[in-house]
Order: structure tokens, then C-alpha cells, then sequence
């Protein structure tokens, strides 16, 4: 079983992940990571360690159906079996998304359905629980379709919303539950795969 990955900024889970597969922790293969972003952290990491990495974007393929066909054709010529998205901030492609359907993977910042969607992402979700004065948070791993945020739900963290909390706090205390949720759904993902 083959995972690749689609990541623009840090890439954190992404990173946990691939050293799961290497550490022999996941009984996976690591495929490639796909940016969109040249000066991301997640792009200079998989240069250090050498880990198979493209740039894909507008600035590449100026039309988006270019775009979406250059990423199927990455992952493919993988042989990747399961995408995960790890902080990709771009609107997956319908070729993509048929022909990986039901095989990509991505991890949102808030308990879905509750602060999804268009224009919900990073600390614009954190600021939201906040605002809305919710007791409990977390993060959600859900399948991607072409309707943002709504796909299956596979599974969930959860951390409680303290009475002094900032966006900061916790965005971390969310984060810091990501990678083991995201590779613990791996780990049940691939054993129905």
C-alpha cells in the first residue's frame, strides 16, 4: 500500500506520517508529496531528507484542468493506492478526485460538520469555536469529494475549550492530537483497503 501526499504549508502531518513508514510504525510504502508552494517548510523538509517531491501549481500549469491532470498524472506514475492531504490549501480537481475516489484523505482543524467549508481553514476555524463559546473542539479526518469539507467522516479528536484559551492555545492543543489521529485512521484504513 502506497500513500502519497498533497501539502502546502508546513506539512506536519504529513511528516509524521512518512517517518510512521519509515520508523516501521505504519505498514505502508511512501509514495510522493506534491506542493503548491515552492518556499513551503514541508518542501524544504522532503528536499533535506530526500524524499520524492513535485511543484504543481498555477505558476506551473496556468489552466487548472493542466493543473488537476499534472497532479492525477504524478500520483499515478506513483503507483500511489491513498492520498492524505496535510495542510493543501488548494481545491482538489475532479480527474483527481475520480480517479482516486474514495482514496484521498484530508485532516480540518474543527469537529465536522461544525466550522467547515469555503473560507474555513487554519485560525479562521479556531477563531470561530472561540467566538461561538463551544466547550469542546478537535480535529476530524474525513474523505475528500468535490463538496468542501463534507465528505465521510472517519474519525475525530477532541479537546476540551478552556475559559482562558486564545487562538493560539488552541490551535496547538488541536494540532498536537493530528498526527496520531491521521496514522491511527491510516492504520484502519488500510486493514479495510
Amino acid at each position: 500500500m502506497k500513500i502519497s501526499f498533497l501539502a502546502s504549508h508546513g506539512g506536519s502531518s504529513a511528516q509524521a506520517i512518512i517517518q510512521a513508514i519509515t520508523g516501521g510504525k505504519l505498514d505502508a510504502e511512501p509514495g510522493i508529496l506534491i506542493t503548491n508552494n515552492l518556499d513551503s517548510n514541508i518542501y524544504t523538509w522532503c528536499k533535506a531528507i530526500q524524499f520524492p517531491v513535485f511543484h504543481v501549481s498555477s505558476k506551473t500549469h496556468p489552466d487548472p484542468i493542466d493543473e488537476d491532470l499534472a497532479i492525477l498524472a504524478l500520483l499515478q506514475e506513483a503507483e500511489t493506492d491513498i492520498v492524505v492531504c496535510s495542510g493543501y490549501m488548494k481545491i482538489i480537481g475532479l480527474e483527481t478526485l475520480a480517479g482516486f475516489e474514495n482514496r484521498i484523505l484530508n485532516i480540518h482543524p474543527a469537529l465536522l460538520p461544525l466550522y467547515g467549508g469555503v473560507g474555513m481553514y487554519g485560525d479562521k476555524v479556531h477563531a470561530a469555536v472561540l467566538a461561538a463559546g463551544d466547550a469542546e473542539s478537535g480535529a476530524t479526518v474525513h474523505i475528500v469529494t468535490e463538496h468542501y469539507d463534507e465528505g465521510p467522516v472517519i474519525a475525530q479528536s477532541h479537546v476540551d475549550v478552556l475559559p482562558d484559551d486564545t487562538v493560539d492555545a488552541l490551535r496547538q492543543r488541536v494540532q498536537e492530537t493530528e498526527p496520531g489521529l491521521y496514522i491511527d485512521c491510516l492504520k484502519s484504513f488500510l486493514i479495510g483497503f
